[in-house]
């Protein structure tokens, strides 16, 4: 029986054969060519191989044609490279690709301070150096870049206020090596980005240690009620560096985070948070910065941005200035405060048809979400007895989810408790996390940003 339906199988004509092997993964082809001569030489076939460059590596006929290989030959090079980063490869070599294609029309010197890949290599000594292995999804996207030269601004976005700013780096594997963390609190953690203004860091972690999920990337935050110095919470940004990176990259593309003056600001604008009345829309995009906030005590810190428009077919008539704003503050825990005053921002704006007002400004909590709403009022330029009022539309304040580590201790006293690094020779705020070693601040490009006090 055994040799008749092998007889029929080598009978078949390859058509039928071909449309069945079409539908099976790279791994089950490969498991095919061995069941018999007639599915080995079927099994490569170019056109099979044709979708699975292109599904996997993301591979077009140009570079086929460049290299002079068959699409199996191809499938074959790119695999023993890059293989081990099979399932990861494709979402953040497109990511990649998105993210400077929008760059290139946007924000181009960003493109300039990429850096070429890794090698397997390199990433193999890193891994001997620090004594711990890194997630294949970071390696994979090290191997298609390097991270960044030390720049401002940074590639992982940025944030501005009167006397605040910061602009986070992504560090390349070398740079991000020398700032691996063995100390109590942060043991196991690699940075991944640096901010030269504020100190501030995202990490990911290498292995379950201290509350810390293996792979997840996190802001460090230090427990200030604390006596204990390695009493560290976290806000978490991401459960892997795959679901980190490809967020932030879809982020940027789609137009969630706006460009400023050619960096990438991390403003989301939730939707429908759009307030139109007459001929003035108001619409409103927030922010949350961890450098800014604290768990324990409950501190968080956030900041908005504020558009104000009148649309272009507004009559002349129409002109108006803001006299005054008024807001109504509801916190998770039910508290609402109204606050209301002159202005904004110190500023008074004149609207006219067409124009545009924008203004950031920045608010504390002690509860890590909240939402705010209200009006301004305006009167009229061509008569200022009629006074009227501009809706301010809803908008939501949420911190990112965060942990406490497993060692947290009871606070004992009410003061805060102001964190020193165990090695004790760096004040100022880039010592808080042990800092990186081996940056050169002097060569920093483009440094010329306020420096945060």
């Amino acid at each position: 029986m055994a040799a008749s339906s092998e007889l029929q199988l080598d009978l078949l004509p390859s058509d039928p054969l071909l449309h069945v092997l079409s539908y099976l993964s790279f791994r089950d082809l490969v498991h095919c060519s061995y069941v018999s001569k007639r599915l080995n030489e079927l099994s490569k076939h170019n056109p099979l191989w044709k979708r699975h460059c292109c599904k996997h590596w993301l591979l077009a006929d140009a570079e086929r044609l460049q290299r002079g290989l068959s699409w199996y030959g191809l499938f074959k090079l790119y695999y023993a490279d890059l293989g081990r980063y099979i399932q990861y490869y494709a979402v953040l070599k497109k990511a990649w690709e998105q993210l400077k294609s929008f760059l290139q029309q946007r924000c181009p010197r960003m493109i300039v301070s990429l850096k070429d890949g890794a090698t397997e290599g390199e990433l193999d000594d890193i891994e001997a150096q620090i004594g711990c292995k890194l997630p294949d999804d970071y390696r994979c996207s090290y191997r298609i870049h390097n991270g960044q030269k030390l720049v401002i601004p940074g590639l992982m976005g940025s944030m501005s206020l009167s006397n605040h700013y910061r602009s986070e780096v992504l560090l390349d594997v070398e740079t991000a090596a020398g700032g691996f963390q063995h100390r109590k609190g942060m043991r196991r953690s690699l940075p991944l980005t640096f901010c030269f203004h504020t100190g501030l860091s995202q990490y990911v972690a290498l292995e379950e240690a201290e509350g810390r999920k293996k792979g997840e990337s996190f802001y460090p935050c230090p427990d200030q009620t604390a006596q204990d110095p390695s009493a560290i919470d976290m806000f978490i940004t991401g459960s892997s560096f795959l679901d980190w990176f490809s967020s932030y990259v879809n982020n940027v593309v789609t137009g969630e985070y706006p460009i400023i003056k050619d960096q990438i600001f991390r403003y989301t604008h939730e939707k429908g948070c759009v307030a139109t009345t007459g001929d003035i829309c108001v619409s409103v995009s927030t922010s949350f910065l961890p450098e800014l906030s604290s768990i324990h005590p409950p501190h968080f810190f956030f900041t908005y941005r504020i558009r104000i428009e009148m649309s272009r077919s507004a009559s002349p008539e129409a002109a108006c200035q803001l006299d005054s704003r008024y807001w109504k503050i509801t916190t998770s825990d039910g508290n609402v405060e109204e606050v209301q005053g002159p202005g904004v921002v110190g500023e008074f704006p004149v609207m006219m048809p067409g124009k545009v007002h924008e203004y950031a400004s920045c608010t504390t909590f002690s509860t890590p979400s909240e939402f705010m709403e209200g009006h301004y009022t305006f009167h009229r330029l061509a008569n200022k007895e009629e006074v009227f009022q501009v809706a301010i539309p809803r908008f939501h304040m949420v911190c990112p989810p965060y942990r406490e580590p497993e060692s947290r201790t009871k606070a004992s006293s009410s003061h805060t408790t102001p964190y020193n690094d165990e090695d004790g020779d760096d004040d100022d705020d880039r010592g808080r996390f042990g800092g990186l070693r081996g940056i050169n601040i002097s060569s920093l490009e483009g440094s010329r940003c306020p420096r945060f006090t």
